[in-house]
């Protein structure tokens, strides 16, 4: 198998939108991830891959405006009041002005039962940047929070998916479709993060509302 997929593959695939704890339809959530707006060269070594999947079914493509690194996840909207809201978006933006704008590659796709994705590296480059959102996330609101769940170094694992999977199904075919594609390194600075309230009622992450927060010096 080309470098295109890391291995090795799962056993089989599994439907990513079963209802997981507290999740309802119409019912939003709010996380600080990073989205690539501002990744034009990502967003093109997403689109390659994609192509290559576009007809295999039981996966939803991710369009560009939805593409994302995931990383701190913080609390459901009807949970949070809006005085929490702003302490947090003020937390956030004095964590993040304090740490240097990290670089990360992503070259090799990783096929998960649920998802496909790219993982960022090296991880631990972005790990500074997670504890730094835990950190405003447990001030604003609390470690009974999201935030309170801080992952080890070595569990720590950023990516981007480029696919979910919405069906039963195996891995190979798609890994296969996806050795056709010549796998290139994208190297990026992530200069921003966002505070998203998001939900999953159309079989993907949309996000209703987006909040820019500069990551160091940087303007946004």
């Amino acid at each position: 198998m080309s470098d295109v997929i890391e291995t090795p593959l799962p056993a089989s695939l599994r439907n990513h939108w079963w209802w997981r704890p507290g999740w309802t339809t119409g019912r939003h959530y709010y996380a600080c991830h990073l989205t690539l707006d501002d990744q034009p060269q990502l967003r093109e070594l997403i689109a390659r891959y994609q192509q290559a999947i576009e007809d295999r079914p039981g996966l939803d493509l991710i369009p560009p405006r939805w593409l994302h690194i995931t990383m701190q996840g913080i609390g459901f909207t009807d949970e949070i009041s809006a005085a929490e809201l702003d302490s947090l978006t003020d937390a956030l933006t004095q964590e993040l002005s304090k740490i240097d704008p990290p670089m990360v590659s992503f070259r090799s796709l990783t096929v998960d039962p649920e998802a496909i994705y790219l993982k960022a590296h090296p991880a631990d480059a972005l790990y500074p940047l997670r504890a730094r959102m835990s950190r405003a996330v447990v001030s604003a609101i609390g470690a009974n929070s999201s935030a309170g769940n801080m992952p080890a170094p070595r569990e720590f694992n950023p990516h981007v998916s480029i696919a979910y999977v919405n069906a039963d199904g195996q891995a190979q075919p798609i890994a296969e479709a996806l050795q056709a594609v010549t796998a290139t390194t994208v190297t990026v600075t992530i200069r921003k993060a966002s505070l998203l309230e998001f939900h999953r009622d159309h079989r993907m992450y949309e996000w209703t509302s987006a909040t820019p927060i500069a990551i160091g010096s940087t303007a946004v």
